[in-house]
């Protein structure tokens, strides 16, 4: 039987599956082809496009794809896209089932409707109960006026569900134009936010009203990705386009594990038999002349990490912020790990207010998914300056002994040269319950180095030879070296048990290694409470 048109009838099952057809293809292009065309226009993706970039071929399903708003407030009778202005469903990344979510900017502006946030909080409902990781795809404006608290109130629920899953699963947002309004808390609330220059917004308000209010600085001065970078740390990337910012997710995805069950990503990885250092590579050699031999020289801490890690591979995670503190992913015998370590580049590598924050947020974020963290320290102390003191660095260093201390993770830590005062204990100190600890032959422990401690405990001494015309110069050189040799060094710390061993750099890569393969299946007890306080 056929229509006037010549197609199939919709009363046969030939004209039903037509239908079907018609339908899944308006699906596609919700407002017409004309939209997308001027979305290519501005060089971009369109919310179906950033999908199939994020997911291995052929593997996204979508859900909800037909789903229409139910609003008749205003214009909202006489426009009902399909799907409502957003794209979800689950697929594979490199073979692992992920969920996600994609704004689409081309429906009503991005705006977030009923529909919208029913439409998410069924995806984010089918990650939690699943355990697969979510990446949402943020672009486009907040709630939609039209619809009111019905809109409104789904942000709350989406937001109830997204911290639900926090230490559950991996949370990845990738923002890739205009947020604004509940958009912002959705991707503030997830483990990483990804941003690129110049395309990039996170706002509380709408561009109108922060027009009025901002005397004359752009969105990109107020939320764009540098600033979220630099100044509020809010985006862990910074993407040079869209396609850098998905790739960076994937990158993301390969280091971490489903959610809190699992282990952390391993690759295959032949494990050479023998002792640590029984199979230097020529990298690992370079290590034993890398540490300058006058501390006033400084060196590249990603150089040794290149070298103790798989093919040299480091995934920074917020490279544009606290460049002092270094935080980031990489691999060891194929095993995903986390680094943080200290700049000495940076600030001669002493912690302030903003590398505490950055590296605490990084600690508790590998700890929730088990991923080992190992941690190298050339740290001179905290910085200390009335500007740090009123920006709150008790708080952020209490930060950064919080995440340490609560850390069950494998956690390994190597004294690569300075461990002074407090930093000390704050950067994955034995103390604070690191299983591992290494120092090299050039590792300093102490409270402070000799050039600061000698005039304070020998004031006196160095006051009278002064007074008698010696060379003050040369004693102060003489009690510095005696004071290092009993105090500045590693050896006062393994002999009491603070450090496990003192190695040749050389072999910290392997030893790295075995420690990882003991610590496999680590259990540490938990007590009965229903959660710390951290001092946020």
């Amino acid at each position: 039987m056929l229509m006037s048109n010549g197609a199939p009838s919709i009363h046969t099952t030939a004209g039903k599956l037509n239908e079907l057809r018609r339908r899944m293809a308006e699906a596609q292009a919700p407002v017409g082809a004309e939209a997308i065309e001027k979305v290519h226009d501005a060089g971009l993706m369109t919310a179906r496009e950033r999908i199939v970039a994020l997911f291995d071929e052929g593997s996204f399903v979508e859900t909800d794809a037909l789903a229409k708003s139910r609003s008749n407030s205003y214009d909202l009778a006489f426009c009902k896209p399909v799907g409502d202005g957003v794209v979800t469903g689950y697929g594979t990344v490199d073979g692992r089932s992920v969920c996600a979510f994609s704004a689409d900017s081309t429906v009503l502006g991005g705006s977030f409707g009923e529909v919208t946030g029913e439409k998410i909080v069924k995806i984010l409902d089918l990650a939690i109960k699943t355990g697969r990781p979510l990446v949402t795809i943020i672009d486009g404006r907040g709630a939609r006026l039209q619809e009111g608290v019905n809109s409104l109130a789904f942000y709350g629920e989406i937001c109830q569900r997204l911290v639900k899953a926090s230490g559950l699963i991996p949370q990845i947002s990738v923002v890739l134009g205009r947020s604004s309004g509940g958009n912002v808390f959705a991707s503030a609330l997830q483990d990483f936010v990804i941003m690129v220059r110049g395309q990039s917004e996170m706002l509380f308000g709408t561009p109108e009203m922060i027009a009025e209010r901002s005397a004359g600085k752009s969105t990109q001065d107020m939320g764009g990705a540098d600033i979220h970078m630099e100044k509020t740390g809010l985006c862990h990337y910074v993407a040079d386009d869209e396609a850098d910012a998905l790739t960076y997710a994937k990158e993301l995805l390969a280091h971490l594990p489903s959610n809190n069950r699992a282990e952390a990503p391993k690759q295959p990885w032949v494990k050479l038999p023998g002792a640590p250092g029984s199979h230097p590579r020529p990298e690992d050699l370079e290590l034993d002349a890398i540490v300058p031999d006058s501390d006033a020289t400084t060196y590249d801490m990603v150089e040794i990490i290149t070298r103790l890690v798989d093919d040299g591979d480091f995934l920074e995670v917020q490279a544009g912020r606290a460049a002092n503190m270094l935080t980031g992913f990489a691999c060891i015998e194929g095993r995903s790990v986390a680094v943080v370590a200290n700049q000495p580049q940076v600030l001669a590598g002493a912690i302030d207010t903003a590398a505490a924050d950055k590296a605490a947020r990084f600690i508790r974020t590998c700890d929730a998914f088990n991923i080992p963290i190992i941690t190298l320290v050339d740290v001179p102390g905290f910085l200390p300056s009335l500007l740090e003191e009123q920006a709150g660095s008790v708080r952020s260093a209490a930060k950064l002994f919080y995440a340490y201390g609560e850390a069950v993770t494998p956690c390994v830590t190597v004294v690569v040269r300075k461990a002074f005062g407090e930093a000390y204990n704050a950067m994955g100190s034995k103390h604070l319950g690191a299983d591992i600890n290494l120092a090299w032959p050039t590792a300093q422990i102490a409270i402070d180095d000799a050039a600061n401690s000698v005039p304070r405990l020998h004031h006196q001494q160095l006051a009278e030879a002064a007074e008698k015309g010696e060379d003050v110069e040369a004693l102060t050189a003489k009690l510095q070296a005696e004071y290092e040799t009993q105090v500045v060094n590693p050896y006062v710390a393994a002999e009491r048990g603070f450090v496990d061993s003192v190695i040749p750099p050389s072999h910290t890569r392997d030893e790295i290694a075995i420690a990882l393969r003991l610590l496999e299946r680590k259990v540490v007890p938990s007590y009965p409470k229903r959660h710390g306080n951290i001092p946020l």
